[in-house]
């Protein structure tokens, strides 16, 4: 890669990608991704293809970017330096979104008849496909040849997610969401090496609902946001992994299996069912009390307060931790706490038998549904302070840190 002379003598260049835009309704996320990406600090250059330009336009690309936004490949100021070699030559990774079918099918056979294809021939770099289309044509076996041919050619692949889709249809077809694609981005950029290949991790997220009639029910404010980009980090980092997810309103993350559930009791069951696993992460705010008995029928307001006679839900992450055979080798819980956050959150990690705990204080700085967050990592030996930051670069941070702990050479008990 040639030096940036806009750099500083001694100073790193920032890291670029190359992002093509192929045509599709998903191609207004690609101005969020380019967004998320600058957040990043990673320079953005784009390839906007025919079909890309009738979804968005080069101006709010170029505007977004900070930089030029190419489209043909005839273009004789480019090509009479080869800009399609240098577009993708120049990139230390080439990011496809929306990748549609044509797309797919002409990187998998070898077609080269437009900028975005050739680009993507020439390169020499890694590349990051987020398919979007129809369900249809996802299932189609045309698509899910080329797919697989694209695998087996080392292409990584991020999505689709399962949903409503534009066309008025539902299933597997939609990008995946722009936080997850800077997300798995800047992994790559980072090494991007498998570090949990073979390890099958369980993460529970989002709250439990415990009906009280057919019409109420006892919950909390948990958003779902923090388990589920455990979840998406974990399997980015090459383990299988399984996501139980109490009611929210986030989409699933992609490459996880998630089992979707409402109550306590329910997110138990399917955590024993999702058993035997290396890792499990309790990320989940399971409310504590249920009632002994549901009421049938709507309870009524008739002047005194009902008395409700609650019971304790199961506690899953002291079940998780429970020491034999198919206990995981490492439990992390967590503990939203309002008072001596170090104290309560090393109680409760004792308590529940687990190997560490993510102590958010609750109290001091809004947590439930906020894209940041602050937390002290409590192990054996003592409390880590880690800074504020996204719960995306915190999940992936908690990967790397579980990844440490797994390797061969790391200590055989984490705790």
């Amino acid at each position: 890669m040639e030096t940036d002379a806009s750099v500083p003598s001694g100073l790193a260049a920032p890291q670029r990608v190359l992002l093509i835009i192929a045509g599709g309704i998903a191609a207004y996320k690609a101005l969020e991704l380019i967004r998320r990406l600058r957040e990043r600090d990673i320079a953005v250059r784009c390839v906007l293809t025919a079909a890309g330009a009738e979804f968005v336009t080069p101006l709010s690309v170029a505007a977004l970017s900070g930089e030029r936004v190419y489209r043909d490949l005839f273009s004789l100021t480019e090509e009479s330096e080869m800009g399609h070699i240098r577009l993708s030559r120049e990139a230390d990774l080439v990011v496809v979104a929306p990748a549609t079918a044509d797309l797919m099918a002409k990187l998998a056979n070898g077609h080269a008849d437009d900028l975005a294809s050739t680009a993507l021939l020439a390169t020499d770099k890694p590349v990051l496909l987020a398919p979007a289309m129809n369900v249809e044509m996802w299932r189609h076996p045309a698509t899910q040849r080329n797919l697989a041919r694209l695998k087996d050619d080392g292409v990584r692949v991020i999505g689709p997610e399962s949903g409503d889709l534009a066309c008025g249809e539902v299933g597997a077809g939609r990008m995946a969401e722009p936080h997850d694609i800077a997300a798995a981005v800047g992994f790559l950029l980072a090494g991007g090496e498998p570090l949990l290949a073979g390890r099958h991790a369980l993460v529970t997220s989002g709250p439990t609902r415990e009906a009280v009639d057919p019409v109420r029910f006892i919950s909390n404010r948990s958003s779902g946001k923090q388990g589920h980009a455990i979840a998406a980090a974990l399997a980015r980092f090459g383990a299988t992994t399984t996501l139980v997810a109490g009611p929210t309103a986030l989409g699933d993350p992609p490459g996880v299996r998630t089992v979707h559930v409402e109550s306590a009791q329910e997110m138990a069951a399917a955590c024993e069912a999702a058993m035997p696993a290396d890792i499990a992460v309790c990320a989940a705010a399971v409310a504590d009390w249920q009632l002994r008995a549901v009421a049938a029928r709507k309870i009524k307001k008739r002047g005194a307060a009902p008395a409700f006679d609650l019971v304790e839900t199961p506690d899953i992450l002291a079940t998780v931790s429970r020491p034999g055979p198919r206990r995981p080798r490492l439990v992390v819980g967590f503990a939203a706490e309002t008072g001596d956050l170090i104290a309560e959150a090393t109680a409760k990690r004792r308590r529940k038998g687990c190997d560490w705990i993510l102590a958010n204080d609750v109290a001091a700085t809004p947590i439930f549904g906020a894209d940041t967050t602050t937390v002290h990592l409590i192990t054996a030996t003592g409390a880590e302070a880690w800074p504020r930051m996204s719960k995306i670069a915190l999940a992936e941070r908690l990967a790397r840190r579980i990844a440490a702990a797994l390797a061969p050479a790391a200590a055989p008990s984490p705790a």
